[in-house]
């Protein structure tokens, strides 16, 4: 399977590109096929195929941004993004399982010990070693301190890749004195965890976001407890304890790294739709136009054209956000918090284009993209839930940006699910 050609000419490699990158990038690109493969039975398991996960593992897309001190390849942002859109292009939900793969480094904030504990034994694991749920949610499970740690019960929602990690990283809520609540981020082992059969959805089905339970109390030692309220400034001392360019983004910078690979994960989609668009234009007949191939069709050929470009310009918007994100980690320059609401807008946007140029794609190719085996049909719907996510909605997005625009002091990026703290709930 090829990748569409067009005479247009490539964007030269970006300094930022690196050797170790480039060629993941490669490899991800030859795994394409299997992974477009392998899409439907990883739909009915609810979860990637073991092929696709053992594949992926192999070239290690699984430890992308994690510090070479832990077997990663601590890469900036801009291999990231050009491996995980490769991997999308196969697959959404194989891109997505990398993208949760990435919030490992979240771990890293934790205490050595803890950090130390979570990573023994990584070498051999198969798949994201950690998945998150409901961490920065309204909703959050809750602890109790105990003697050496906590007890924590509850549930949490959108667990992404919980039946292929091997620890859970959940948001509790838990009393700080009397009549004050505050946050936490919590590690438990899988072996704690109940996944609920709840992840029956449209699309993105085989990332397993399944819904998480506890419930009885389990033990959550000090070590693998954090307040949110630290958790800045022990990302920020992480910068300094590990190596590569991976570890050196800012808070902000790695929010945006964070939304650029969703945004990454649809472009390769869109790629991979517009792909399988051409491929059946030039062999279908239509229907009821006298040409011998739909490809003939002016309409088909306009509907590819416009397709194309969308897909270039969320491209370039791509690229050169990680090119800058990587030239201030490089630099040691923070991201300001105008910079990152207007580079947040512009890939939100960019990726909600995506959504449009695929839906259209698949309306001018018609009903053959209702079968199931078909990867247009796959891509429509896995794109339309990845732009569900709470981060890459589009008029929350801008409103918080278009505050900033008009003067008036912006919300902050999760206003709604980091509440400061307080009394406990009512009830």
């Amino acid at each position: 399977m090829k990748q569409f050609e067009h005479p247009a000419p490539s964007a030269l490699d970006s300094p930022y590109s690196t050797a170790v990158g480039r060629k993941i990038r490669d490899k991800a690109k030859a795994l394409v096929p299997l992974l477009r493969k392998n899409a439907g039975d990883g739909e009915k398991l609810g979860a990637l195929t073991a092929e696709s996960l053992k594949a992926l593992t192999d070239i290690g897309a699984f430890k992308l941004s994690l510090p070479t001190d832990f077997g990663g390849h601590a890469l900036g942002a801009r291999d990231v993004v050009e491996i995980v859109s490769e991997i999308g292009r196969g697959d959404g939900a194989a891109g997505w399982m990398v993208f949760v793969a990435g919030g490992l480094r979240n771990v890293l904030a934790f205490p050595e010990q803890a950090v130390q504990e979570i990573f023994a034994g990584s070498e051999d694991w198969i798949g994201p070693l950690a998945a998150g749920a409901s961490v920065f949610a309204t909703k959050v499970g809750s602890a109790r301190r105990v003697d050496g740690g906590w007890m924590v019960s509850g549930s949490w929602h959108f667990g992404s890749g919980c039946k292929h990690a091997q620890w859970m990283v959940v948001g509790v809520e838990y009393e700080t004195g009397p009549g004050m609540v505050g946050r936490a981020i919590a590690v438990l082992k899988a072996s704690q965890v109940e996944i609920i059969d709840n992840w029956h959805v449209m699309g993105m089905k085989a990332t397993s976001s399944n819904s998480l339970t506890v419930r009885e109390e389990q033990f959550v030692p000090d070590q693998r407890f954090m307040d949110l309220a630290e958790f800045p400034l022990r990302m920020d001392e992480t910068r300094q304890r590990y190596q590569g360019l991976a570890s050196k983004f800012d808070g902000r910078g790695l929010m945006l790294l964070t939304n650029l690979t969703h945004l990454s994960i649809v472009l390769g989609m869109a790629r991979g739709a517009l792909e399988t668009y051409i491929d059946m234009a030039r062999k279908q007949q239509p229907f009821n136009l006298p040409y011998p191939r739909v490809a003939d069709m002016a309409s088909t050929q306009i509907c590819a054209a416009k397709a194309y470009a969308m897909i270039k310009l969320a491209e370039t918007t791509v690229h050169s956000a990680a090119d800058l994100l990587d030239r201030h980690a490089i630099d040691g320059i923070e991201i300001s918090a105008e910079q990152e609401q207007a580079m947040m807008m512009e890939n939100v946007y960019a990726a909600h284009t995506l959504d449009s140029a695929v839906g259209t794609l698949q309306l001018s190719i018609g009903s053959a993209t209702a079968n199931e085996n078909n990867a247009i049909q796959r891509f429509v719907r896995d794109i339309r839930v990845a732009m569900l996510h709470g981060t890459v909605r589009l008029d929350p997005t801008a409103e918080i940006f278009g505050r900033q625009l008009m003067g008036i002091a912006p919300f902050p990026m999760f206003a709604g699910g980091l509440p400061d703290r307080g009394p406990p709930p009512a009830g």
